[in-house]
């Protein structure tokens, strides 16, 4: 990639030697997008041509390809801490309406960057169970934000739900449709609280 002037007459290369933060963002970002595509066959090389960087300053901020792999993988966690918050925010004025969540997890399920990334983050804890948790946090925020309108065993089976729909946007290049996802919400959470 070739060094791009960021406005202010300095390139991205430059900055980057002058900002350590900047350069180690930028390998972080290139590992994330990395993982994103596929991330099997993830190099210090790899990383460092996506980041524009000398392949020495990938092996500087990240001792090891474990450690770097680590990193891309909680920037992941973190954007999709991000999304489900603003799916929270949408959700709670709804005031839980199974109609307004299934669109949500649609819109969701429409970004195949965010299907992936849920993807990468899963076939990284598959293969080391210690990251199990950060292929979590998305699951278990989502039960969290269904637990305001469910009870928690309906909002894990929900969260359940959600992620089958997200295995099958990753293997069908697009997610159930939204009437679909509508009608399997609304059958598994029931009459509203208020009706019970």
């Amino acid at each position: 990639m070739a060094a791009v002037p960021d406005g202010t007459g300095q390139t991205t290369a430059t900055r980057g030697r002058r900002d350590p933060g900047a350069r180690r963002q930028a390998i972080v970002r290139a590992a994330s997008d990395l993982l994103v595509e596929g991330g099997g066959d993830l190099t210090h090389r790899r990383v460092a041509e996506r980041a524009d960087v000398p392949l020495g300053a990938t092996t500087y901020y990240f001792s090891s390809l474990d450690e770097l792999r680590e990193a891309g993988l909680e920037l992941l966690a973190t954007e999709l801490d991000e999304a489900l918050a603003e799916m929270r925010q949408e959700a709670a004025e709804s005031s839980g309406d199974p109609e307004v969540l299934a669109s949500l997890l649609h819109d969701y399920l429409s970004d195949q960057n965010q299907v992936r990334a849920d993807a990468a983050l899963y076939g990284a804890a598959i293969q080391r169970p210690e990251l199990r948790a950060l292929a979590l946090r998305w699951f278990d925020g989502v039960v969290e934000l269904l637990s305001d309108w469910a009870d928690p065993a309906t909002a894990q089976l929900l969260a359940v739900f959600a992620d089958g729909a997200c295995l099958h946007a990753t293997f069908h290049g697009q997610p159930l449709d939204r009437a679909a996802i509508a009608r399997a919400m609304t059958a598994l959470m029931g009459p509203a609280k208020d009706e019970r």
